[in-house]
C-alpha cells in the first residue's frame, strides 16, 4: 500500500510540474529580439505589495491565503517603445502625498516621452532594463527584469510611496483599436 501511495505522489508531482511548465512562454531568441528592439508590452499578472498594513488586511479576509500576492485580472500593462513609456499599473500600499478627488493619480498611470533607459544582459540571458522617466512627477525608476522564457519582474520606485513589485510576462505590442461610441 505504501508503494502505491509513493507512486501516486510521484505522478502527482510530475503532473504538477508538467502543468507549471506548460504555461505560455517565449523562446529566448524572441525575447532577445523584443528587448533589443524596445518594442514590447509587459502584462502584470500579480502585484506584490511591501506594506504590512495591506498584507494584514489581505490575510484577514475570508478564504485568504497566507501570501502577500495579489492576483490581477485586468489590463495592467507597461507599453515600451523607443520614444514612449506608457504605464498603467495599480498601487497597493502607503501613499505619503495622496491626491484627493482624482484617484487616477494614486496608482501608476502615466505616459513618459522623456526618459533614459539602460539595458544589460547577464550570463544566464536575463535582461535588466532600467527606465528613469524625467517627465513623470512621482516615479523615480522603473526596473524590468526579463527572463529567457519571457517571464518578467517589475519593480517601481517612487518618491512619494512605498515600493511595489509586479510579476508577469512580456509579449509583442498589439495595436490597440479605439472602441466606437454608440
Amino acid at each position: 500500500m505504501k508503494k502505491y501511495i509513493s507512486l501516486l505522489m510521484i505522478f502527482g508531482f510530475l503532473f504538477l510540474f508538467q502543468s507549471c511548465a506548460s504555461q505560455g512562454s517565449l523562446d529566448s531568441k524572441t525575447v532577445d529580439t523584443l528587448v533589443d528592439s524596445q518594442e514590447f508590452t509587459f502584462y502584470a499578472q500579480r502585484a506584490n505589495p511591501t506594506n504590512y498594513d495591506v498584507i494584514n488586511v489581505l490575510n484577514s479576509m475570508p478564504n485568504a491565503t497566507a501570501t502577500r500576492v495579489l492576483n490581477l485580472n485586468g489590463d495592467y500593462t507597461i507599453d515600451v517603445s523607443k520614444n514612449t513609456l506608457d504605464v498603467v499599473l495599480p498601487y497597493f500600499g502607503r501613499l505619503f502625498n495622496p491626491t484627493y478627488g482624482n484617484t487616477n493619480d494614486n496608482s501608476y498611470r502615466f505616459t513618459s516621452k522623456d526618459f533614459t533607459v539602460s539595458k544589460t544582459q547577464n550570463k544566464k540571458g536575463t535582461w535588466t532594463l532600467k527606465f528613469k522617466p524625467k517627465d513623470a512627477k512621482n516615479v523615480d525608476e522603473v526596473n524590468i527584469e526579463v527572463f529567457k522564457n519571457g517571464k518578467a519582474f517589475v519593480s517601481m520606485r517612487s518618491n512619494d510611496r512605498q515600493p511595489i513589485t509586479y510579476d508577469g510576462y512580456i509579449s509583442k505590442t498589439e495595436v490597440k483599436q479605439e472602441k466606437e461610441k454608440p
